[in-house]
């Protein structure tokens, strides 16, 4: 039987074999250095929605965080498993915008990151997500979204999605932005290409 696949997801599981080796030898650092100086310092509880290869769970992991790695893609989540079998990582099969698996834990997060995730739902299941998301945080977490701009890869789903429009809608759920900077694709194909990331870091006041 066919897996019934997850809206936004379409693509991958076909591409899974060909994107975990792109996705693994990305440079998480440079990557992540406009917003690196906003996670936690002290080892904390991260929650990684939408993991794909676990190359960022593994990168927190490394920094001592415990992380919870949530990912709906099985051809993704399995090769993750076995690519980074650290102790203090958990890969959880679960999906935005509803999280059902992760809200059965009780568990409250430090930082919640969305890295090249949030382009792959639509208007109602950015509002749904948005919700769960504020809810699973702490009291002064974070969270991590990225935005893409640009060219839309063949075969896949995905929505423009403005910065203004996410920071009104964290807002809306009592998560105040803290930083927002733009940086060209780390893929020298998409760069030429013109796609470019937002990076944005909100807190949570509820």
């Amino acid at each position: 039987m066919k897996e019934k696949e997850v809206f936004g997801t379409a693509g991958y599981a076909e591409q899974a074999t060909i994107l975990f080796a792109q996705y693994e030898n990305f440079d998480m650092a440079e990557s992540l250095k406009p917003v690196v100086g906003f996670f936690p310092a002290k080892p904390s509880q991260i929650l990684d929605i939408g993991a794909g290869t676990g190359a960022l769970a593994a990168w927190f992991a490394g920094h001592g965080h415990n992380v919870v790695a949530v990912e709906p893609v099985r051809q993704f989540r399995e090769p993750a498993r076995l690519a980074h079998p650290e102790r203090n990582i958990c890969f959880i099969d679960d999906s935005l915008p509803d999280l059902k698996a992760i809200a059965q834990q009780n568990q409250r997060f430090d930082l919640i990151t969305l890295n090249a995730v949030w382009m792959h739902l639509d208007a109602k299941r950015r509002e749904t997500a948005m919700g769960n998301i504020s809810s699973l945080l702490r009291y002064g977490g974070r969270v991590f979204i990225s935005l893409r701009h640009g060219i839309v890869p063949q075969g896949r789903q995905m929505f423009q999605i403005s910065p203004t429009e996410t920071v009104e809608l964290a807002s809306r759920h009592g998560l105040v932005k803290i930083h927002q900077s733009q940086t060209e694709s780390i893929q020298a194909e998409n760069r030429k290409n013109g796609v470019s990331w937002t990076k944005l870091l909100f807190e949570s006041q509820v």
